[in-house]
């Protein structure tokens, strides 16, 4: 496949067409127009729908003394999206340090270009958001934080010479200290998720968390079903039978719910079925006449 168009800081990759018109006597003319190519990147791939999380601490030593750590932990709901999409981050932050944090979030691109066995990189900065500052003793929640991708070019994963990759990084900015920074790998692709991708994948999850009945087995013999006088007993069949006043007349019935209207016969025993005539000394051949109006 061909990789997709891209300008970057210290290299590219682009397309273009050629075509020229050879004339006897005359000089050729030319002609030269560019083109874009997307290599399409389908996020709802199992794997680019996957969850992404982490969990980092942190001590601050200032000489002798030693404090208390600083705690990160980190979720995403999966690793590929689509620009124009925000990230819904959840994240705790704890600070049992005696300074003054703040926890931050960042969206990177990273362009890594290669020629001649040597390898040169460039992270720029492409979205990121700020929490509140924490003092000692303090925690923060991020119940699904929005952080919005802007429109950035495709992920380059399968290029020889360019890759573009990206990635989102939530840290805790500490003064005087190296920052506690947790990376969790995007993937920015161009076909974005289904409608149903998510609900996909979340009913999915608790279908692989409820496997208890498939250790269930079948009996090795099939029990046959019960008798009709081992369901219904003599009283409740006699009440069946008896006659119901609210439905003598039928026109009244068919304005009942049908619900009712079964309920009311559901004692009711099946026909018998014999191969019997039970009137032998009607005639078979004679038809009763219906009455005329």
């Amino acid at each position: 496949p061909l990789a997709t168009s891209f300008e970057g800081r210290h290299g590219s990759v682009r397309y273009w067409v050629k075509a020229e018109l050879h004339r006897p006597w005359l000089l050729p003319v030319k002609l030269k127009k560019e083109f874009t190519v997307f290599e399409h990147i389908d996020i709802n791939t199992p794997s680019l729908l996957s969850p992404q999380a982490g969990t980092k601490e942190k001590t601050l030593c200032c000489w002798l003394c030693t404090s208390g750590p600083i705690s990160l932990s980190a979720k995403i709901e999966r690793k590929g999206y689509t620009p124009g999409e925000s990230i819904q981050i959840f994240a705790e932050i704890e600070n049992c340090s005696s300074r003054m944090v703040v926890p931050k979030a960042t969206i990177y691109q990273t362009q890594a270009f290669y020629a001649k066995g040597k390898m040169k990189e460039v992270r720029q900065l492409v979205a990121n958001l700020r929490g509140e500052s924490l003092s000692s003793g303090k925690t923060e929640t991020w119940n699904g934080k929005q952080l919005k991708i802007p429109p950035v070019s495709p992920s380059i994963l399968d290029c020889s010479i360019i890759r573009v990759e990206y990635s989102l990084m939530v840290y805790v900015d500490i003064p005087g200290a190296v920052d506690l920074f947790l990376n969790l790998p995007l993937v920015i692709g161009t076909i974005p998720l289904h409608p149903f991708g998510s609900r996909t994948s979340s009913v999915s999850s608790q279908g692989s968390m409820n496997m208890n009945w498939l250790g269930l087995t079948l009996p090795e013999r099939l029990e046959a079903p019960p008798s009709y006088a081992e369901v219904v007993t003599e009283e409740n069949r006699q009440s069946g039978l008896a006659p119901v006043a609210a439905f003598d007349d039928f026109q009244r019935a068919l304005q009942e719910p049908l619900f009712a209207y079964i309920q009311e016969f559901r004692f009711l025993p099946p026909p018998l079925y014999s191969e019997i005539d039970p009137n032998p000394d009607q005639p078979t051949d004679e038809i009763p006449s219906c009455p005329s109006r």
